[in-house]
């Protein structure tokens, strides 16, 4: 069977040998068989698991390229009257560690009732659509189900001179799912 085993970005390859159209789950991935829309059978074996964007290129061992697609998947639209409150709203949906598409005026995330109840009892408007999924990739480099916790440190002490200073350090931690 072909192997895909690295990613091109999009915009670097020519003329794909064939398209693979994957939700925001089926694009994160490391090693899964996959049939192309026109029927090309491959398998995906990447060194790990990375997030794919919709318009990513798959090189196959053959030389060959099978672009990635975004499949449309039943989303909310966040919206609010004006860019301040799109961006309170964007805060309150990053405290959860939603995954969310953040476009011009408006922000995608995937659909939950609990959280559109949220939104609109912060003064926003949610909106049930169907469309790709690309969500941010956060400082986290990529999809990758991770969430960080920061501590902080600090403490402060004084010198026989009359004057004290502090000294602080953080450290951040993950944890892969």
């Amino acid at each position: 069977m072909l192997k895909a085993t690295s990613v091109l970005p999009a915009g670097s390859y020519a003329d794909p040998a064939d398209t693979v159209t994957l939700d925001f789950d089926g694009r994160h991935r490391r090693r899964i068989a996959l049939t192309g829309n026109g029927g090309l059978a491959f398998l995906l074996d990447l060194p790990q698991a990375v997030a794919l964007k919709s318009g990513d290129g798959l090189l196959l061992d053959d030389g060959r390229v099978v672009a990635v697609e975004a499949a449309p998947e039943p989303l909310t639209e966040v919206t609010a009257g004006d860019p301040h409150h799109l961006l309170r709203l964007a805060w309150h949906l990053g405290n959860r560690h939603l995954p969310a598409m953040i476009e011009d005026g408006r922000i995608l995330i995937r659909r939950d009732h609990v959280i559109s109840d949220m939104v609109r009892g912060l003064g926003g408007a949610v909106r049930d659509i169907d469309a790709p999924f690309d969500p941010e990739g956060g400082a986290y480099g990529g999809h990758s189900h991770s969430h960080s916790e920061a501590h902080g440190h600090a403490h402060s002490h004084s010198h026989g001179s009359g004057h004290s200073h502090s000294h602080s350090h953080s450290h951040t931690h993950s944890h892969e799912h």
